[in-house]
């Protein structure tokens, strides 16, 4: 049957159509998302700080019985607080450690040791290492002038890492301000999650799937950043009531690394060995090592109970989302890896079960 040049036509005619509207929406999708693409950040962590909330907002509801946006304002007011003072504990700390630098270089007192005899027979870095620490004990001045346009280097980037720090820590504080507003519309706003999901993936998996992601995101938020946090706050205390300089400079590098899923082992063990070397082996300083040393390993106890709790998919597939998320996308990526890993987990397997029975073995059911 030879088609109608109607027919064909037409079809060409649809077929423009389509292509003119897709383009259309194309256009219209990459304004969109170059409009939106300054604010992404923001509303990503708005998103992440309300779903990891909204148990405790629902509790706070209940318990004082307020409406939802009193609730949201108070909590949003209580983290700030809770917020302020590490913030605070790390500034006078800093501004402290800055403080007795001056001063000491101003007196014109420091004196550098010599270094220890074994150090020359080191492999590969003995013999330079001894080389310039025996120049910083003979003539300290000398060796800081020469290297000045290196120290002045690493004092511009360790400046522009802190104003860096110190604008997230302004777009955190907006990402909660958000998130509680965020909260105080928490059903509507879940609501319109189940319904977007279910019209993407289906109306059957829509509901597992956004409970899926919502745990998934509560269980990073409390599994890696929540242990974190205690952790920093362990050592934290151990640093500040002995007295350790920089102690919140090292309690945030804590912080820092047990975001990144590294040992706090890296900065407990060369404070101890300083506490040793300028202390000796009192009482106290055998209490403090050993303090300091079990608190950077709580997060040892605390993982396996908490990374992946509440979340039906294996531990080691939030582990790995996260750390592979932090890794292409920053802190960020700690929360977005483990969703799409989990919810890409739970299709697979999903899809694996749904395979057709043979016809012989329905034969036999049927039988």
């Amino acid at each position: 049957m030879i088609p109608s040049p109607i027919t064909e036509k037409t079809l060409s005619r649809n077929m423009l159509d389509v292509l003119i509207r897709a383009g259309l929406l194309t256009i219209l999708a990459m304004f969109c998302f170059r409009i939106f693409s300054p604010f992404l950040d923001l509303m990503l962590w708005s998103i992440i700080l309300a779903i990891t909330l909204y148990p405790l907002h629902i509790k706070f509801k209940n318990r004082l019985g307020i409406s939802h946006g009193h609730t949201a304002t108070l909590l949003v007011l209580i983290a700030v607080a809770i917020l302020m003072v590490p913030i605070y504990l790390l500034g006078t700390s800093l501004v402290d450690s800055v403080e007795s630098a001056i001063a000491v270089v101003k007196s014109d007192t420091v004196q550098v040791p010599p270094p220890p005899e074994a150090l020359a027979s080191w492999p590969l870095v003995g013999k330079p290492l001894n080389a310039l620490w025996m120049q910083a004990s003979n003539d300290l001045p000398l060796l800081i002038q020469k290297y000045i346009p290196e120290i002045k280097d690493f004092s511009l980037a360790l400046l522009g890492k802190l104003a860096g720090a110190s604008m997230g820590f302004l777009i955190f504080i907006f990402s909660l301000i958000i998130a509680g507003i965020f909260m105080a519309y928490g059903q509507a706003g879940s609501r319109s999650a189940v319904s977007i999901v279910s019209r993407i993936c289906g109306p059957d998996r829509g509901p597992s799937i956004t409970v899926l992601c919502t745990a998934t995101i509560r269980a990073v938020a409390l599994g890696v950043i929540g242990i974190a946090f205690i952790q920093m706050l362990l050592v934290g205390a151990g640093l500040v009531l002995k007295g350790i300089p920089a102690a919140g400079l090292l309690a945030l590098a804590v912080l820092l690394l047990g975001i990144m899923q590294l040992p706090a082992t890296l900065i407990t063990i060369p404070v101890i060995i300083f506490a040793f070397a300028t202390d000796g082996p009192t009482t106290a300083t055998i209490v403090f090592s050993i303090y300091v040393f079990v608190a950077g390993l709580v997060d040892n106890v605390l993982k396996p109970l908490l990374l992946g709790r509440g979340v039906d998919v294996p531990m080691p597939v939030v582990l790995i989302g996260a750390l592979g998320g932090m890794v292409t996308g920053g802190i960020i990526g700690l929360f977005i890896g483990p969703v799409v890993l989990a919810v890409a987990y739970q299709l697979f397997w999903q899809w694996v079960g749904d395979q057709p029975q043979e016809k012989g073995s329905s034969d036999q059911t049927k039988a």
